[in-house]
């Protein structure tokens, strides 16, 4: 499947319609991670926005979006075809795209959603939350981003960034545009949604 888009040059953020969850396909070690994915998806869907995230049925990735259609909401997944064909993709969704590549992947969750927002996850979770930022840094779109920070999951990333600005890697004015809060709720709010 091919999809053609551009990057927007401004983004209304009142007026969010799709956000991106990037978070891991397992459940981690904490229920704690669980927990806030079921909240996430179910504030998700009270406030009609659609879930747009990597379209597997397992961990976080299978609870958020189970989260989304348990409380009536829409759910777009996009998966490679190999997690497809290694029964890893969700078949319960409002729509799924099987994409060949995971570069096609990130592009198509690029360009259905209008925010993004990572919770816990490993590498994987990590690429896809650095390329949206990046995207951001360089001006090629200004959909904002954020990071859930339950139980503390990514203060040791944060301190990691917060050093990289103090060390002249990172401008402060790019380190601000990465939203972070331990609530869904507030995160939310931060992200622009009323």
């Amino acid at each position: 499947m091919k999809i053609r888009w551009r990057f927007c040059k401004a983004c209304v953020v009142n007026d969010m319609r799709a956000i991106c969850v990037f978070c891991g396909s397992s459940a981690g070690v904490d229920p704690a991670y669980t927990r806030a994915a079921w909240q996430l998806g179910g504030l998700l869907a009270q406030q009609d926005i659609t879930l747009v995230y990597g379209g597997a049925q397992v961990g976080l990735m299978g609870s958020v979006a189970d989260a989304v259609l348990a409380a009536g909401g829409r759910v777009a997944g996009v998966i490679p075809r190999l997690l497809m064909d290694k029964e890893l993709g969700h078949h319960g969704l409002t729509e799924l795209h099987v994409v060949q590549t995971m570069a096609e992947r990130k592009e198509v969750m690029m360009a259905l959603s209008d925010a993004f927002i990572a919770m816990p996850g490993g590498i994987g979770t990590l690429d896809e939350l650095f390329e949206v930022w990046t995207s951001t840094q360089l001006g090629l779109q200004a959909k904002p981003c954020g990071l859930l920070n339950v139980q503390g999951y990514f203060d040791h990333l944060v301190s990691f960034l917060d050093h990289a600005v103090a060390q002249g890697f990172l401008r402060e004015q790019h380190r601000r545009q990465l939203k972070l809060h331990d609530d869904p709720a507030a995160l939310l709010l931060q992200l622009g949604k009323p």
